[in-house]
């Protein structure tokens, strides 16, 4: 292999790991420009791997959760992607929706179906993915 044709295959290379990378990432305006994570992560050690995608205006990115919990309220709280109180949950992700200052909240969803259980009831099992969805 000539030397131009191995510089041309690894300048390919980095193209497409930066296209892959900038695909991941969110921009810290509008509703992210407070966001905790504005790109994929994992987070955490535990016998169970759930996916949380959480949606914002015409982003979203994908927490994968590896945890021993037994709700997906707890596993969030541990990382801190979630505050409230009374198990209502007005931010997520550092993104603050809340229906008593402008009509808007977090929508729950597990697997595109809407959650008739709040988070802290929700059990969790290995391989299962949620949304979390600003809604106005």
């Amino acid at each position: 292999m000539t030397k131009q044709i191995k510089i041309t295959a690894l300048l390919l290379m980095i193209a497409a790991l930066l296209s892959f990378v900038a695909c991941n990432t969110v921009d810290a305006t509008g509703l992210w420009e407070s966001a905790t994570y504005r790109r994929d992560v994992t987070l955490g050690k535990g016998e169970k791997t759930v996916e949380v995608e959480i949606k914002a205006g015409e982003e979203a990115i994908t927490i994968t959760l590896q945890t021993d919990a037994n709700t997906l309220g707890e596993a969030l709280l541990t990382h801190d992607l979630i505050e409230g109180k009374d198990g209502l949950y007005t931010k997520v992700n550092g993104i603050t929706a809340d229906y008593s200052v402008d009509k808007s909240y977090w929508g729950f969803y597990k697997n595109g179906e809407y959650m008739m259980v709040g988070m802290d009831d929700a059990t969790i099992a290995d391989g299962e993915h949620y949304e979390l969805v600003y809604t106005k």
